[in-house]
Formats: C-alpha cells, sequence, structure tokens
C-alpha cells in the first residue's frame, strides 16, 4: 500500500507526524509512506530522524488551522497539505490517508474528492473509546450531524463490518443511544432507527443509555454526529481531570505520595487499557477509499498506530465488505434519502 500522511496536520506537526511516520515506515518495509506538506521542513526532519527508503515527500504549500471553517479551507485552499493528501487516493497515487489535522476539512475533502461508496447515503465517524472493558466503538462521532434513521441504521452495519473484520470481533452488540433502555423512549429518529435496526441481521440488542458505552454491554454505540461529538468530548474531558485530580490528592501527603507508589504497576497498567494512543485514529467509513483520522494532540507513536490501522482495513478490504452488507441491508428495507 501507498499511504499518504498530512505532515502539517496536529499540534506537534511537522515534528511528531515525521518521527511516526518514519517509524511505521521502517516496520511496514512492503509499504510506501508520502509525507504531504511544506517540503523543506519536512525533509529537515527526516533529516533529523534518519529517515526511510520508504518514504517520500509530496510538497503542498498550504496549512489548515484547526480553527478554520472546513468547507472554507476547502474551497480557499486547494494546495493545502490536508486537501493534497485525499487528492492523491482519488488520483489513485495513493491507497489511503493519514491526517491529525482539521477534522472538519479532512471530512469535507474525503466526501468531495473521494465520494462515497456505491451503497452509502452518508459517511460516519467511528470513534473506539478505551473501557476498562475493551473498546467500545461510537458511530458517529461528527462527519453528519442533520442525521435521518437510514444514515444510523448504515453507521451500524459499517461499524459491525470494521469492528468484524478490523478488531477481530466475531458478531459485535450493537446499541442505539437514547435517554432510556425502554423501546418506546427517545424522539422520532431514534423510535424510527430503532425499527430499522431491530429488522436487519446485526446483533442488535437495544437502546444504550450514556452510561453504557464504558459498562461493557456493547461493542458499538450508534448516534447522530452532533450528539456522538458532545459524548466524546466529554469522554475525553472528564477522563483528564479524573487523571488531574487523582494527581493531585496523591500528592497531598507522605502517605498519600506512599499509596501512589505502591499502587504505581496497577495504574500503569490501567492507564494502558485507556490509552488513545494506541488506537492511532479513527476510520471515516463509507467513503470510497481509506481515511484515518488522527487525535490534533498525535504524538509519533499515535501516527504510528494510524498507519497500522490504514494498512489493516486495506489488508482485510473493509470497503468491500461495507458495500455488499449495505447492498443486502438496503434491499430488505424502505429506505428513504
Amino acid at each position: 500500500m501507498r499511504i499518504a500522511v498530512d505532515a502539517m496536520g496536529g499540534d506537534a506537526a511537522p515534528v511528531e507526524i515525521v518521527k511516526g511516520a518514519v517509524a511505521a515506515a521502517r516496520f511496514y518495509t512492503d509499504h510506501e509512506i508520502v509525507l504531504v506538506g511544506d517540503q523543506d521542513r519536512i525533509q529537515s526532519e527526516l533529516v533529523a530522524c534518519g529517515g526511510a527508503g520508504n518514504v517520500s515527500v509530496v510538497h503542498a504549500s498550504q496549512v489548515v488551522e484547526m480553527n478554520e471553517s472546513a468547507t472554507v479551507a476547502v474551497r480557499k485552499k486547494a494546495d493545502s497539505s490536508i486537501t493534497r493528501s485525499v487528492k492523491l487516493v482519488a488520483e489513485k497515487a495513493a491507497d489511503a490517508v493519514v491526517s491529525a489535522g482539521n477534522t472538519g476539512a479532512t471530512v469535507a475533502s474525503a466526501s468531495l474528492f473521494l465520494r462515497t461508496l456505491e451503497h452509502v447515503k452518508r459517511p460516519g465517524i467511528a470513534v473506539s473509546i478505551p473501557t476498562f472493558h475493551g473498546a467500545c466503538m461510537v458511530i458517529d462521532a461528527g462527519a453528519n450531524i442533520q442525521c435521518k434513521p437510514a444514515h444510523l441504521m448504515q453507521y451500524g452495519v459499517m461499524a459491525s463490518v470494521f469492528c468484524k473484520y478490523v478488531l477481530n470481533i466475531g458478531n459485535p452488540r450493537v446499541g442505539l443511544l437514547n435517554i432510556g433502555e425502554e423501546d418506546a423512549k427517545g424522539n422520532e429518529l431514534v423510535k424510527e432507527t430503532f425499527s430499522l435496526l431491530s429488522n436487519t441481521t446485526l446483533n442488535f440488542v437495544g437502546n444504550a443509555e450514556g452510561r453504557d458505552v464504558f459498562d461493557g454491554k456493547f461493542d458499538i454505540v450508534v448516534c447522530e454526529g452532533f450528539v456522538g461529538n458532545v459524548l466524546l468530548k466529554f469522554a475525553e474531558g472528564l477522563s483528564i481531570s479524573m487523571l488531574a485530580a487523582f494527581a493531585s490528592e496523591a500528592n497531598k501527603s507522605v502517605l498519600t505520595r506512599l499509596g501512589s507508589w505502591l499502587c504505581k504497576p496497577v495504574r500503569k497498567h490501567l492507564y494502558s487499557k485507556m490509552d488513545y494512543t494506541e488506537y492511532g485514529g479513527v476510520p471515516l467509513l463509507g467513503i470510497d477509499g481509506i481515511c484515518i483520522i488522527s487525535h490534533g494532540r498525535s504524538d509519533s507513536k499515535t501516527i504510528q498506530n494510524a498507519i497500522r490501522e490504514a494498512i489493516q482495513f486495506g489488508k482485510y478490504e473493509v470497503n468491500k465488505h461495507i458495500d455488499t452488507e449495505l447492498e443486502k441491508a438496503n434491499s430488505s428495507l424502505v429506505i428513504t434519502t
């Protein structure tokens, strides 16, 4: 595979992006990494970390900042590192794109230049949230904030395919995010989606409340993009606050510091289970290509793992399976746009 990496996207770009890409290139020697962005800065970082024979550079003269409007950035910055990376995939000069840059711009570029798979109505961002019971995939986490029941049904199908082939979960349990477990709960969007999901061949186990994301009941939780993004940011903020509070309390006295030191092996193990850098990035499911979106604070380890995920996505032909499963689901249901 040939993977285009947006070298200018993210808080630590291009230093950490280049380091991660080089580390991946050295490990995955049968694949090629293309770093897209300011050629001089990228070359300087390649020299600093030793480079790799299967790493090349494509110059892009512009950068989409994190606070820029996605649609405006795509229209006015045609030569941005994000757009150039996506276009390489569209032109068949690359097989996948990885970016830790502006998420909105990445989604907009991928939707515009790669389009969706034949049977997909809207793409969705599938985020694996680390929990003590393993990962729970939430879809959509922000790609589509004006959802219809058919979109949510398709999210369940696409996420199930990804979990089955990439995460090796044989029969993933799908839940629908709602304000209660009862079938009658929720607004019209959720009620109609419940009916659609109930009539698919998915392992749909019912409504999921917000707390269920973390208790191991579901492998996948389906929701509209606005709600999913709020849920994701809330979970991230809560975990950071709890870790900071723990560190503060642990340093209050000699006794608490000793207790913290004695618990260090347990704490380290728990932190490793909750470490988002292990997941690398999140797939934008439903587009006619491979697009992995990484966290804006990604370091080299995160980028290396995001590239690994892109390789797995291609290896297991996820898009082919998504289109096949959606064709089956659509044919058995009356789907409106």
